[in-house]
């Protein structure tokens, strides 16, 4: 929100229009039958307009669950699955019920945004995990920061803000410590459909007894662009589902029904569709670390999914330099500093880059006004 700030007032150009990749979600509606699908259902399903179910609608979850346990050889249950409006929601349900004001939760750095603003918000401290080469967090760095009041590790994978996929094997030595301690292991994949793996990209919920351990997130607003009707999934232990409900049932009751039938009817219908979303997400990913591999002093640090974690060569703090380079060259960008501790430099030294809506002409204009700017 504040990046959007930083275009008022600030008129492009028609032959220089802006260049936003600050965005990480789907700037384009749902594909046309999917619109049809929900426009269908508004008008003739009543329920489409009534309160549902806490924890979502009983065919979206099984769908969930066997998606789940289809795609990664393990086992879930519907009454594992709870569906919240959008992953934040559930990530904000998932905390609830596992720390209070005066604990602490491990984030990976750099961090997305929101879990950290939600941790803030519950006097929850987050305790930053430095990512080493490749933008990989360690699991032995993650176990010396482990006290008594830790409830939790956090890692998304494909990473926001980096790009980073994270290997099966990395995943597991996590899953490994978290069982070891005690204590959860948070797996947020919202954009696991744009991962550029063939195959599961870990083996967690094949594994024995792994709700005792694991919490899976996962976001349809990137896959099925429903970011608008705010349907996310979280995937855990029926225990943990109980007090997931009372936190639901607090702050919205149930999920947005036409979300909710939408989401389903993409999961059954548009797979082909996806895969073909997926093809050229990667492919504006390897265009753009092809166009800025390019500029002299520029490094693609990692990138995947939506995002390219790039650092800059000039002296400037990235805090300052992204606010400058929507008047100077006319791109909006966010600044490292956004994704890191306020006490880390390299925050400074670092810009994300959200090229997912970004065609490659526009990733080519994107090089060549980033070259302007340095140079």
């Amino acid at each position: 929100m504040e990046a959007r700030r930083w275009l008022a007032g600030v008129t492009f150009p028609a032959d220089r229009p802006l260049i936003n990749v600050s965005q990480a979600a789907p700037v384009e509606p749902p594909p046309v039958a999917l619109r049809r699908a929900m426009a269908d259902a508004a008008m003739d399903r009543p329920e489409a307009h009534l309160y549902g179910p806490v924890l979502g609608n009983p065919d979206l979850r099984a769908a969930v669950a066997a998606e789940f346990s289809r795609s990664y050889g393990g086992t879930v249950d519907p009454g594992q699955v709870a569906i919240t409006q959008g992953c934040n929601q559930a990530f904000c349900a998932t905390i609830t019920t596992l720390a209070r004001a005066g604990d602490q939760v491990i984030l990976p750095t750099p961090w997305y945004f929101n879990h950290k603003m939600w941790l803030d918000m519950q006097g929850i401290a987050a305790v930053p995990l430095p990512c080493g080469e490749g933008l990989l967090p360690d699991p032995d760095r993650a176990a010396a920061l482990i006290g008594p009041r830790t409830r939790a590790i956090v890692l998304v994978t494909p990473n926001n803000p980096s790009g980073a996929e994270y290997p099966a094997g990395l995943v597991g030595r996590f899953f490994d410590l978290a069982q070891e301690r005690g204590i959860a292991l948070i797996l947020d994949e919202t954009y696991r459909d744009f991962d550029s793996r063939a195959g599961a990209p870990h083996d967690l919920l094949a594994r024995p007894d792994w709700d005792r351990t694991v919490i899976q997130l996962y976001s349809f607003s990137k896959a099925y662009r429903l970011t608008g009707h705010r349907v996310g999934a979280l995937i855990a232990s029926t225990a943990r589902m109980a007090q997931v409900e009372k936190f639901l049932d607090t702050v919205a009751i149930c999920p947005s029904q036409l979300g909710q039938i939408g989401a389903l009817w993409g999961m059954g219908n548009l797979r082909d569709w996806l895969a073909g979303e997926r093809a050229e997400v990667l492919a504006r990913r390897d265009a753009t670390v092809a166009a800025l591999s390019g500029l002299p002093g520029w490094r693609v640090k990692s990138a995947g999914a939506y995002f390219a974690w790039v650092q800059h060569p000039l002296a400037e703090s990235s805090a300052s330099l992204a606010r400058r380079m929507v008047a100077d060259i006319g791109v909006l960008a966010l600044p490292g500093t956004m994704f890191m501790p306020p006490d880390d430099p390299d925050g400074a030294r670092h810009l994300r880059i959200a090229f997912a809506n970004v065609d490659a002409p526009r990733i080519a204009q994107l090089a060549e006004r980033l070259a302007a700017l340095s140079g």
